[in-house]
């Protein structure tokens, strides 16, 4: 499934609007660095180590998750695999308020997903 986003299956649908209701653009690699440097994404079932190098790592449900990252033109880009399965590349949108980060798909116009920062 293309639309799946960085936490792979927990998604809630929403606009594009309602994606950015309250939350702040993240339009940099510099500020998204700033962001998850150090840091783990959660979520009920899923944590995340998204490196400043492009690397992420880590689990959903048990399954491990791993992929590379890079900034391109204002968005995140990945390519993930969630156990065996490769999820393809997708750009997502990234937007914070205060402890959660939302990953927005599909350059910001499909579903998002709220992580956590711990």
């Amino acid at each position: 499934m293309r639309s799946v986003v960085l936490a792979v299956g927990l998604l809630a649908s929403a606009s594009a609007a309602a994606a950015a209701d309250s939350f702040n653009a993240v339009t940099t690699r510099d500020s998204f660095v700033s962001l998850i440097e150090g840091r783990k994404l959660t979520r009920f079932g899923i944590s995340l180590d998204v490196t400043p190098k492009g690397d992420i790592e880590g689990s959903a449900f048990g399954i491990p998750v791993t992929g590379k990252w890079r900034w391109e033109k204002g968005y995140f880009c990945r390519d993930l695999k969630f156990g065996q399965k490769d999820l393809g590349p997708n750009c997502q949108q990234v937007l914070v308020r205060n402890s959660v980060v939302r990953f927005v798909s599909d350059r910001g116009t499909g579903p998002f997903a709220d992580l956590r920062l711990r």
